[in-house]
């Protein structure tokens, strides 16, 4: 399987690469647009909430992992098969795009971020929308062992990729609580990033997550279950292995009446 993260001197090398378009804006913007107004050549558009996300709900999330049924179709129709290489980028260091790379990954189909997204990509972009060939993505369930239910935070290794002062709680823009789960400790998605808006190398990867232990011991948590992909990229992008996701995260936990922490 190819690295998880791979430069854009990198796709010479893989010149069968699928480029996928996976910007998402919390602000309202449409992505789609975005990516209309122009993208990376070749690169096809997929939706956050058309494909990567079931319809939110309370009780599940904003971005609850979609079914499987409508992930693989989502895949057949963007021209990705199961044999497939691709390639993800977004215009926030990856934040967005974290989500198909580490579900297809996740299915065994060898998926990379492109490091530094749209802004590393210097030739000049497109407004042109290709039409692919169909896929074979056949649906296929999301393995139990990479993901962690609300029940099995307690005592656990819980991380969470949400900025600073959503996470003490100083503020809380879209969920209805503000806070963490008791016992999550901070690590913002940003932190894996260099100044450039490029990963860190994996040597400063792994001093960023030391002390957590093993990886598969790890569960990733941001707002959505979205940003917390960026750390389990980063995490395995490290060589520390494969973490959980919670997918839920705060978005789920904060409906749930259960215990909240705040502070540091």
């Amino acid at each position: 399987m190819i690295s998880p993260v791979v430069s854009v001197d990198d796709l010479s090398a893989i010149p069968d690469a699928v480029l996928v378009d996976a910007r998402h804006y919390l602000d309202g913007r449409s992505a789609e647009a975005a990516y209309r107004e122009g993208h990376i050549p070749g690169a096809v558009f997929v939706s956050m909430d058309d494909v990567l996300a079931n319809p939110p709900s309370p009780a599940a999330g904003r971005h609850p992992l979609p079914a499987p049924e409508r992930f693989a179709a989502g895949m057949a129709a963007a021209g990705i098969s199961l044999d497939s290489t691709v390639v993800a980028y977004d215009d926030a260091g990856g934040a967005m795009a974290a989500r198909i790379v580490w579900m297809l990954r996740l299915l065994g189909v060898d998926a990379a971020l492109l490091d530094g997204g749209l802004a590393a990509w210097s030739g000049p972009l497109t407004t042109d929308v290709p039409t692919p060939t169909e896929g074979h993505f056949p649906a296929q369930p999301w393995p139990e062992d990479a993901l962690a239910t609300i029940d099995e935070l307690g005592g656990a290794v819980v991380i969470d990729a949400r900025a600073p002062e959503r996470y003490r709680g100083d503020l809380e823009p879209i969920d209805p609580v503000a806070g963490h789960i008791p016992g999550a400790r901070n690590f913002p998605m940003t932190g894996n990033l260099a100044s450039d808006g490029r990963f860190l190398e994996p040597e400063a990867l792994r001093q960023r997550f030391h002390g957590l232990g093993e990886a598969s011991d790890v569960i990733s948590s941001c707002g959505s279950g979205v940003t917390a992909c960026h750390n389990l990229i980063a995490m395995e992008y490290a060589g520390l292995g494969r973490g959980r996701l919670y997918p839920g995260s705060w978005s789920q936990y904060s409906n749930s009446g259960r215990p909240i922490a705040t502070g540091d």
